[in-house]
């Protein structure tokens, strides 16, 4: 646990303390942050950071070991009576303590305690602040180990959507059947001999199956592909070792030597959106300026709405990439929420516009990694579908 680190940020933040609540292991960003791992957590522990001096502990004596690896002061409870007693006093002399806590649930992925605690908590007179931006400094930015290991899954999961395409071109060339589920694992052999995994295997979706956003082939639910047909891949991994972080990325492709217009119309309206989000970014980090993930949403989602599409386009802009595909940091999105968290310094994120229509959907995806006064696209941008059957 980055104990100084955190008591600045308090510091910087203007509160009093950083709150952590858990039972039954609810809240896996308590533990990442604090970096304990308990054997049991079948009854309440609260641990109170603040802004000077030393932290301190709630822990009930069944549990009494639970919180030994963090310092500070231990206080022991049995009975609910005897809990919120020492709730009372743990919390005495605060005004503000910051939890993981979304008002109204804006941010559901930080949104973790539960209403009655929050209550709890507040009728020991202390205000409840959202710790989201907290969670981003100690929870999603990099560090240079990390920005490498991504930036190293990053060339295994490019090298992956090419043999998903070489794959395709060599089936259909060769006059055989070739399905979603074995161009999917074909990218997952390339993945294990480059020593990448993932918690999904690849999405490899042709014509209307590319219009769910989420679609996935399965060994018992795979279409054919043949020539003339439209392929959306979606494929995120990471390097199998600890600390690592994923790299996430969508292609798109056409089982032919030429792609026809009804495809590149929307094609260049959604990498339009996409370069629109990532200007915004660098502009606005170049500029000095803070910028909050709504306002990357909005950029992308304007030039689709522009062009007649808004009702195609279903989701967010893109999301935080950490150790998790879905990171704790800010997500670029308007849409699905109202993500008010600002991109921070060393955190990675997804911009991934995408319209889905009935009989196919297009999405470009890119990873961007935002630096102190900048930020930049981490792999290789799709400029054009893919003409599958053209000579590679």
């Amino acid at each position: 646990m980055k104990l100084e680190a955190i008591q600045a940020a308090l510091r910087e933040a203007n509160l009093d303390g950083w709150l952590f609540y858990d039972h039954h292991r609810r809240d896996p960003i308590a533990y990442r942050v604090l970096d304990i791992n308990p054997v049991m957590c079948t009854r309440r522990w609260y641990y109170i950071i603040p802004r000077e001096g030393e932290p301190a502990k709630l822990v009930h004596r069944i549990e009494s070991h639970n919180l030994d690896a963090l310092p500070g002061t231990v206080e022991r409870y049995s009975s609910w009576r005897e809990q919120r007693e020492g709730l009372s006093r743990l919390l005495h002399g605060r005004k503000t303590v910051a939890m993981q806590y979304s008002a109204l649930n804006n941010i559901p992925y930080i949104g973790l305690v539960d209403a009655g605690t929050i209550e709890l908590v507040k009728s020991c007179g202390v205000e409840v602040v959202s710790s989201a931006d907290l969670v981003q400094q100690f929870e999603a930015a990099w560090s240079d180990e990390q920005w490498q290991s991504h930036l190293a899954a990053g060339k295994v999961v490019h090298e992956s959507v090419r043999a998903a395409f070489s794959a395709i071109r060599e089936a259909v060339k060769a006059g055989k059947e070739i399905s979603e589920f074995e161009v999917q694992q074909e990218m997952m052999r390339v993945f294990d001999a480059g020593g990448i995994i993932t918690d999904e295997a690849p999405c490899v979706a042709v014509n209307a199956n590319s219009a769910d956003p989420h679609y996935s082939p399965s060994k018992e639910q795979s279409q054919a592909i043949h020539a003339g047909d439209f392929v959306l891949i979606d494929v995120w991994g990471k390097q199998n070792k600890p600390g690592a972080v994923y790299f996430d990325i969508t292609w798109t492709g056409y089982v032919g030597e030429k792609v026809p217009e009804q495809y590149t119309k929307v094609f260049d309206v959604v990498s339009e959106a996409r370069d629109a989000a990532i200007i915004l970014v660098k502009n606005a980090l170049q500029a000095g300026r803070v910028i909050s993930g709504y306002e990357v949403d909005d950029a992308a989602r304007e030039v689709i709405t522009r062009h007649g599409y808004t009702t195609f386009f279903v989701h967010r802009t893109g999301h935080s990439i950490g150790e998790d595909v879905h990171g704790n940091g800010a997500n670029m999105d308007n849409f699905e929420t109202h993500d008010e968290r600002r991109i921070i310094p060393r955190t990675c994120f997804s911009i991934e516009p995408g319209i889905y229509l009935h009989d196919f959907g297009i999405r470009s995806e890119v990873n961007v990694f935002a630096g102190a006064r900048d930020a930049s696209v981490t792999g290789e941008i799709q400029t054009e579908i893919v003409p599958i059957l053209a000579a590679p």
